[in-house]
């Protein structure tokens, strides 16, 4: 009887063994709704190296980290101000001069939703609908010495 037994627990044993997801499968790569999201979070917590690394290669070259953290500050304040938690407000493009069409995240403070406008929205802009890095981040309306990023003219 014990041989059965034991029979059954190797084999259930190696089913569930070979049943299990690859762990070294690749990750399934952000939306640029998750990748607006875990910009907003970084920044929010002050981990300007985090929110970094979200911006596209030609915006960190025209950008310095030391420059980011300076720009994101009044975010980080705003977010001290209104609280840390966000909701998506809006998803769109946007359209810019020479007919560009830009994908956009907009977020805005869930203390603001009862609001009859938000007090910031907060603007996150891609290259183009498959793009995963940011071109584009401002609140808007912008504080007066609150630049939009990157700082193109």
């Amino acid at each position: 009887m014990r041989l059965p037994k034991l029979l059954l627990t190797t084999l259930g044993l190696l089913s569930s063994t070979l049943l299990q997801p690859d762990s070294r499968a690749e990750p399934k790569p952000l939306s640029q709704v998750q990748v607006a999201r875990q910009f907003l979070l970084a920044v929010l917590r002050a981990d300007y190296p985090t929110a970094y690394g979200f911006l596209e290669a030609g915006v960190a070259q025209r950008l310095t980290p030391v420059q980011f953290a300076a720009a994101m500050q009044p975010v980080y304040a705003q977010g001290q101000q209104f609280g840390p938690d966000f909701a998506l407000y809006k998803l769109g493009l946007r359209l810019g001069e020479g007919n560009t069409i830009r994908p956009f995240c907009a977020f805005t403070f869930k203390s603001d939703t009862l609001a009859g406008a938000p007090h910031v929205q907060l603007d996150v802009s891609f290259r183009d609908s498959v793009a995963t890095r940011i071109l584009y981040f401002t609140p808007v309306p912008a504080a007066a010495h609150q630049p939009s990023l990157p700082l193109v003219p």
